[in-house]
């Protein structure tokens, strides 16, 4: 049989049931297509923006994966993986081979970009839709937003932040106890560990012992306690 990863992924806690979804879809099409799923990545992420792949650890250690094993990475939709054009064409640059299950394997990657550019054309359509109908509202003399609800507002900014940090600290985790697993028990043996792989901060840089241990102090982990700086 021939090697593949699986990668899954929801934008929001509510979709979670949708990873069920997408790790039987994408295990059907391996078993009539004769893929093995040497390993899944999984994650909870938004994929909007170019840049979306510096929040997607497990992308990221999905394409390293994938690049170690010379094997294609499989998704049940174009969208788990983005709606954007420009993101779907840095990950071609990866030379790292994506197939969609509901598209089938011999889809050309020419017309991935023509598929993620209809998506990408249809959210910018959801957006003006949006923009316009707020832009309604106003001209009929309806007050936008309440002032006096400011100091929430940025109440619940800090508290949506602190929860994209807590996600991204989720996805992560998993790869950082595969590394302790594998005798890596140092902050800076994590850390080179992690950027090897091609694993991003949360903030797109580099890895360095600080940085994991602010990871492993976010996730509560004992771990902590028995690591010391290299």
């Amino acid at each position: 049989m021939m090697a593949a990863v699986g990668y899954l992924r929801t934008s929001t806690k509510k979709q979670n049931l949708g990873l069920t979804a997408q790790r039987a879809a994408i295990q059907q099409f391996a078993d009539m297509q004769g893929y093995e799923i040497v390993e899944w990545f999984s994650e909870q992420e938004t994929g909007k923006g170019f840049d979306a792949l510096d929040r997607r650890p497990q992308l990221a250690a999905a394409l390293a994966k994938a690049k170690r094993r010379r094997c294609p990475v499989l998704v049940s939709r174009l969208d788990r993986l983005s709606r954007d054009v420009a993101f779907i064409s840095s990950l071609m640059v990866q030379r790292v081979p994506f197939i969609v299950t509901e598209l089938g394997a011999d889809t050309d990657p020419f017309l991935l970009h023509i598929y993620a550019a209809l998506a990408e054309k249809e959210r910018r359509l959801i957006a003006s839709r949006t923009r316009d109908a707020l832009q309604r509202k106003k001209a009929a003399g309806e007050i936008l937003g309440n002032l006096a609800n400011l100091a929430e507002g940025h109440k619940r900014g800090a508290a949506a932040n602190a929860r994209l940090a807590d996600n991204f600290a989720a996805n992560v985790m998993p790869i950082v106890r595969e590394l302790q697993a594998s005798g890596r028990t140092t902050l800076g043996a994590i850390a080179e560990a992690l950027n090897s792989r091609g694993v991003t901060t949360a903030r797109g840089g580099d890895w360095h012992a600080s940085t994991v241990k602010n990871l492993l102090t976010r996730t509560t982990s004992t771990a902590t306690h028995s690591l010391q700086p290299a």
